[in-house]
């Protein structure tokens, strides 16, 4: 029987900090049941070293399976995840931002889930955890404002709508259209997921918070576009 492979998608823009610990880190998992990993990073147009580091970086790692790709402008996280899936060909596929938020260990958490139970899908939550780290209070709230409406619209039992780890089987993935350009990739995805009529699986990860000073993009406009969101895929076909 052949292995599997993990596809790791990383959208990155204006990561010079973080991008080259993190980049570490994945590729130093190690994957329960020898699955492989395909490492596929899309630089969305940074204007700070973010694409100089990771050239850098990959010189010294010329034996792993990581493709590199780049926007010339920054187009937002879904336009790079979208143009991540493209290229992916593993059998499953996670999410993983260019910042230090999430810890690359957890993968095998959401891969052993998948695995035992036959799930296409399944988000982690930072708020199952023992102990979780919260931002603060309006990051807080603004996610649980977005969790508790996609529950509402979409009949789900989700803690962290917003997780950024959520894993796909590669071809439910590659099934689901999308259309997101900037933070909207979330709920997009997970309006389209519920209503093929999933209830989406979570399991607890690690979260790590930072600052707008350290580098966190969302703002609140990325909210209320994804409250918008999933109004829009709930009442408009």
């Amino acid at each position: 029987m052949s292995l599997s492979t993990l596809s790791i998608i990383i959208p990155s823009y204006n990561e010079e900090d973080t991008i080259l610990i993190l980049l570490d880190k994945v590729l130093n998992v190690n994957l329960i049941n020898d699955i492989r990993k395909e490492v596929i990073i899309i630089d969305d147009g940074s204007s700070d070293n973010t694409q100089t580091l990771i050239n850098t970086f990959l010189k010294s790692y010329t034996g792993e399976n990581i493709k590199f790709l780049s926007h010339k402008t920054n187009k937002g996280k879904g336009s790079a995840v979208r143009t991540g899936i493209k290229y992916i060909s593993g059998d499953f596929v996670i999410i993983q931002d260019g910042d230090l938020e999430c810890e690359p260990s957890d993968y095998n958490k959401l891969l052993q889930e998948m695995i035992d139970n036959d799930y296409s899908v399944i988000y982690g939550s930072r708020f199952l955890a023992d102990k979780s780290n919260h931002l603060n209070l309006w990051f807080y709230l603004g996610g649980k404002i977005v969790t508790l409406t996609a529950n509402i619209l979409y009949r789900q039992n989700l803690t962290d709508e917003a997780a950024c780890y959520k894993m796909f089987r590669t071809e439910f993935l590659k099934s689901i259209p999308l259309q997101c350009k900037k933070f909207e990739f979330c709920p997009e995805v997970t309006a389209k997921i519920a209503k093929r009529g999933i209830k989406i699986k979570e399991v607890p990860v690690q979260f790590y918070p930072r600052t707008i000073s350290e580098g966190k993009k969302i703002r609140m406009k990325d909210g209320v576009e994804a409250l918008w969101t999933l109004v829009k895929y709930r009442f408009i076909k």
